[in-house]
């Protein structure tokens, strides 16, 4: 039987997908002596998702997060509703709606840029500093202090991977203090200098008695601007990757722009920026028709969900217009991502600036490297050649 375990391979990171197949029929698959179960089927990992007896309290599991996590990711109703209802109030139709010029022109700046030297790192150059420059702006963090979230960030989106040696917890728990000093004190700077932005409103409910605690608001602030670039910058070397390998499919967006919606829609079907989510048990129970304890792991393979061909004929040909199923990569119920709408924005534009503005695009297959993670997928490297940008 093929295990879980078998994805840590580094060579699998170029294309799990043959192993998620594999693992998906295996599933719902008892792990660690029946106290973890496996799911890979859509209708199962739905089931899962939307099920709101399961817990998202995977510190409870985790011991060594138990103290320093806040993030209304990881925790249930009240607690959950209660926070996310309130960043809620900023992910608005008409705020991010407001973000599409200010996209556009990063977009066309970057490409321009590179230009001059006919080509570009896509994942170094375009699709990390984009997301992280959008959130930051709209949250107000510095954006001069890119390059110290960078490295904070690529710690802690370790840690709920696989395969995390103590070393590398050491400098994860590091990564956590030190990124909690920082907001501390950017709140605390905002509280003397509002502004109009993210983090002002949110000061602004705290000290109206709207129950967002001190831990809370800096919590948040980590979540939001962690996971509103890390999966976004995924998903968008994920997409130029997606189209550069399939030409044709290349030439029908550029043909048709209208289609860049479903584009989206389908790069995150076929190679989703998660690719794995978990829940907990609260007390003994059944799961996808496994006997449970409490406190035991549900893991949720979206990466193999996505492409069960019970929802999704053909599921490993990449179609910019395919209809259907819809996918899972933005998870369900309670904890549907709550940036989805800015996610697929900065998608939309990049993807349809991507396709006809950007003249001959060839990729060179030797510069595509895989971030380390499991969980996280999505190139560190990527460099594209072309003529010219019309910009």
């Amino acid at each position: 039987m093929t295990t879980l375990a078998a994805l840590q391979d580094p060579g699998l990171r170029a294309d799990p997908y043959p192993l998620y197949h594999l693992l998906r029929e295996q599933t719902p698959m008892p792990i660690n002596d029946g106290a973890a179960v496996v799911v890979g089927r859509y209708a199962d990992a739905q089931r899962v998702l939307k099920d709101t007896t399961l817990s998202s309290r995977l510190q409870d599991v985790l011991p060594e997060e138990a103290d320093r996590n806040h993030s209304f990711l990881l925790l249930d109703p009240p607690d959950h509703t209660r926070l996310r209802r309130l960043v809620a109030k900023a992910f608005t139709p008409r705020a991010i709606a407001s973000l599409e010029q200010r996209i556009e022109r990063l977009v066309r700046e970057a490409f321009t840029t590179a230009a001059e030297r006919g080509s570009i790192d896509f994942a170094e150059d375009l699709a990390y500093p984009l997301p992280v420059t959008v959130i930051s702006e709209w949250l107000g963090v510095p954006t001069g202090d890119g390059a110290r979230l960078r490295q904070w960030s690529q710690y802690l989106t370790r840690a709920f991977d696989f395969g995390v040696e103590p070393e590398e917890r050491a400098a994860i728990d590091v990564a956590y203090r030190e990124l909690d000093a920082y907001f501390r004190e950017l709140v605390a700077h905002r509280r003397r200098h509002r502004s109009d932005d993210l983090l002002s409103r949110l000061i602004e409910a705290e000290e109206q008695g709207d129950r967002l605690t001190p831990d809370e608001l800096v919590a948040t602030l980590g979540l939001l601007l962690n996971a509103g670039h890390e999966t976004t910058s995924n998903l968008l070397s994920n997409g130029v990757l997606a189209l550069l390998r399939h030409p044709g499919e290349l030439a029908r967006l550029r043909a048709d722009p209208g289609l860049a919606p479903a584009t989206v829609e389908e790069v995150l079907r076929f190679d989703p920026p998660v690719q794995l989510l978990g829940r907990v048990t609260r007390e003994p129970r059944t799961v996808a028709g496994v006997e449970l304890p409490a406190r035991a792991w549900v893991i949720v393979l979206i990466g193999a969900a996505n492409r069960d061909p019970v929802h999704f004929p053909d599921p490993d040909r990449f179609s910019v217009d395919r209809a259907g199923a819809p996918h899972l990569a933005f998870s369900l119920g309670p904890h549907f991502c709550l940036g989805s709408s800015l996610a697929r924005l900065e998608a939309r534009v990049l993807f349809r600036e991507f396709a006809t503005r950007v003249r001959n695009p060839e990729l060179d297959p030797e510069s595509v490297r895989y971030r380390r993670h499991v969980n996280l997928r999505g190139p560190e490297s990527m460099v594209v050649g072309f003529d010219s940008f019309d910009g």
